[in-house]
């Protein structure tokens, strides 16, 4: 994706803020522990933190917990929903916070928007000696096959080139970390996958995929078709066409550690 694409993508979320904090699935429990298990200390940044997906899970956990989120509609939205966290506006390019203020810096669908070439040195500057970067992606587990045809349905727009598995393991291993032996450098990353799942109905499913970016930045007529076609498709299969249902998901997180 080039640059330009990657910033409307990145800021396309904001305008639909409200629909966004209604339809995105969390993260399962046991993926946001994994991510935070390495961790030195307590103190946990939620970066890119939207409308307070992650921060909301975090804050079950029991983390000294502070979120940053550079769109203000996402960002009152988080703080409308958790007025207990300290939230702030802020990027991963510039983070708001100290240096080595934070024992963990974890990024819920999110990492992949990051400027790494300036934002690794910032995540290093903020993390304690130790500390913890998790990135964490919620993937369709098209190991179900109504999933797989779902996907396929949807289009690129509404099923992107990390949201499912196999996608995102080959994202993810292209994932670079730029290392500054002056300052800081990050170890050798670890992935792994945690079972989720997210109760909808069609109507609520083709609401959470049209909070997809791609889907966000389409041209109105193009938007209603893709979403007209997911809707017919998910009236026609048995698995969707009534009532609520479970869609397969995993929670897919990649973990490096700041030495």
């Amino acid at each position: 994706m080039r640059n330009g694409e990657r910033t409307a993508h990145a800021s396309s979320f904001g305008a639909a803020a409200d629909e966004y904090a209604e339809h995105r699935p969390d993260y399962a429990r046991a993926a946001v522990a994994w991510a935070l298990e390495p961790a030195p200390g307590p103190r946990v940044l939620d970066l890119g933190a939207g409308t307070g997906k992650l921060t909301a899970k975090l804050a079950t956990l029991g983390a000294d917990l502070v979120a940053v989120e550079p769109d203000p509609a996402m960002l009152g939205e988080l703080r409308r929903s958790l007025p207990d966290v300290r939230a702030l506006a802020g990027s991963a390019e510039a983070i708001p916070l100290p240096d080595a203020s934070v024992d963990a810096v974890l990024a819920g669908n999110a990492m992949h928007w990051f400027d790494m070439a300036v934002a690794g040195p910032e995540i290093a500057r903020v993390l304690a000696p130790g500390g913890v970067l998790a990135g964490l992606w919620n993937l369709l587990d098209d190991r179900s096959g109504w999933v797989a045809e779902l996907a396929r349905t949807a289009g690129s727009a509404a099923v992107g080139p990390r949201d499912t598995p196999a996608a995102w393991r080959i994202e993810t291993a292209a994932v670079h970390l730029p290392s500054d032996p002056a300052r800081a450098r990050f170890g050798s990353p670890e992935r792994a996958e945690f079972p989720h799942g997210q109760r909808r109905t069609a109507d609520s499913l083709v609401a959470t995929l049209g909070t997809r970016a791609g889907m966000l930045v389409m041209p109105e007529p193009e938007r209603a078709a893709a979403l007209g076609r997911i809707r017919a498709f998910l009236a026609g299969r048995a698995e969707t066409a009534h009532g609520e249902f479970t869609l397969p998901m995993l929670t897919g997180v990649l973990r490096v550690r700041r030495l």
